[in-house]
């Protein structure tokens, strides 16, 4: 999977630089963010500009970062879905469980 990291202020961004976050590679975005957090980074963004579509694995490595953020005393936030991610997330109800941004500075401003 092909991510992209950066720390800004203390907060990492990792951008997901794929059309897809599916089966075949939600493990690695989910392995990346449990790296992350052990390595003492709390507070995580991920960025999903490029990505298009999302399934049930991909929305699921985006809950255990949830998950993780909470057991480390962090926080995992998102920004930048493209509306077919985002009604994906309306429609199981998760953007209520995220805090979701429409830019990644206006994620930055708000941690």
């Amino acid at each position: 999977m092909n991510l992209k990291t950066e720390e800004r202020n203390e907060i990492l961004i990792i951008f997901v630089k794929e059309e897809r976050l599916d089966a075949h590679n939600s493990n690695d975005l989910k392995g990346k963010m449990q790296e992350l957090f052990e390595q003492s980074k709390k507070n995580i963004l991920v960025d999903l500009t490029d990505v298009r579509f999302i399934d049930s694995s991909g929305l699921g490595a985006l809950v255990s970062g949830f998950k993780n953020a909470i057991s480390h005393q962090g926080s995992l936030k998102l920004s930048s879905l493209q509306p077919q991610v985002k009604s994906m997330f309306e429609l199981t109800r998760l953007h209520r469980v995220f805090e979701i941004f429409g830019s990644t500075a206006e994620a930055l401003e708000n941690f």
